[in-house]
């Protein structure tokens, strides 16, 4: 196996892209792999000498390639996460590593459900290496670092997409549709209960000055903060969820028929295709914050100011890509913070804003 040899999936997809840049920049190669063989080459060609490519047109040809040449690290950008990431992640021999971006609850849970199977095998797989999951919890990460289990958090993402530039993208569109589908949850008493999807709306006035509007959903973000905090009650919140008080009320409904596969794959293509409008989510900053309240009734609040979530999102996964190419990982399964601690986050470009002193870290 080389040790060098790390794979993108979805390699000509933004996203994809972006982490095959970084690594390459890095003077680590990539193998680019997808279903278009002239966009591959074409990449293949901007990118540099060394780097390869693989033609693989679907799951199951992925995970064949996989099997065949066996990878050092194979990075997921390909959604849904859902249903494509247990399959890719069981891929290859017994030391193949695994890095995906998910942000679904169910496939960020169903991930880490692997990780017995994963030591058993030799293998490292983290989810969520990205804005989604890394930013919030890192903060909670920060704030609970050394202390007993917290009693309450609630964590608010609000990602920066770069308005207007380019579509949402399919991976995103996924992951979008699938959250919504599957209704709100929260963490009450240790149990992951159902909730009312857009719940939980909060204001938030954000470090730079603007505001906006958070409200609760079912993203990775919640998995990783109970983790990472020990908290019995928890809440994840994110710009994403539709907030406005006329929105609101038809949010269960369109769970419901999102949940249908037909309406939830149309959905998908359409999404995909939206250019976010300028506004609140198209600013210089995202921002990720979490609320963390102590038994003694104490609360203290920090942020993570980063820059555009998707250009955060790629350098997130390109470091955690080459940190097991380069034997720095530990079998199991894990979110990218428990593995490799908060400073993950500044390593990709993020600052931390603690207990309100202002001050980023």
């Amino acid at each position: 196996m080389d040790a060098h040899r790390i794979w993108v999936l979805g390699a000509t997809g933004r996203t994809g892209r972006a982490i095959a840049a970084r690594l390459a920049a890095d003077r680590v190669p990539p193998v680019l792999v997808g279903r278009d063989p002239g966009r591959l080459r074409t990449l293949a060609g901007a990118l540099g000498d060394g780097v390869r490519t693989v033609v693989a047109g679907s799951v199951d040809a992925v995970v064949t390639q996989i099997g065949r040449q066996a990878p050092a690290v194979v990075v997921h950008t390909i959604g849904p996460f859902t249903e494509t990431a247990a399959p890719i992640a069981r891929a290859g021999p017994p030391g193949t590593h695994y890095v995906d971006l998910a942000n679904e609850l169910t496939a960020v849970t169903g991930l880490l459900g692997l990780g017995d199977e994963a030591v058993a095998t030799g293998r490292c797989l983290v989810t969520g290496a990205g804005f989604g999951v890394l930013a919030t919890e890192s903060v909670v990460l920060r704030l609970c670092a050394d202390r007993p289990p917290a009693t309450r958090v609630r964590v608010d993402a609000v990602p920066r997409t770069g308005a207007g530039a380019e579509p949402v993208g399919p991976a995103l569109a996924a992951s979008i549709v699938g959250s919504l589908a599957l209704g709100g949850r929260r963490y009450e008493r240790g149990r992951l209960v159902r909730a009312r999807l857009g719940a939980d709306v909060e204001r938030l006035a954000l470090p730079d000055g603007t505001t906006v509007h958070t409200a609760g959903g079912p993203s990775g973000e919640l998995e990783a903060a109970r983790r990472a905090s020990g908290a019995p009650f928890v809440v994840a919140a994110s710009s994403m969820v539709p907030a406005g008080r006329a929105v609101r009320p038809a949010l269960p409904v369109a769970a419901v028929l999102l949940a249908l596969p037909v309406l939830g794959r149309a959905a998908e293509r359409w999404l995909a295709g939206v250019r976010i409008a300028p506004g609140e989510r198209g600013g210089e900053f995202s921002w990720a914050r979490a609320r963390v309240q102590d038994t003694d009734g104490s609360i203290r609040v920090g942020w993570l100011r980063a820059g555009r979530s998707r250009e955060f999102t790629a350098a997130v996964a390109a470091e955690v890509a080459s940190r097991l190419a380069r034997g720095e990982g530990r079998p199991g399964a894990h979110t990218p913070g428990s593995l490799f601690g908060p400073e993950l986050a500044v390593k990709a470009g993020g600052r931390f804003l603690l207990d309100g002193d202002g001050t980023p870290s």
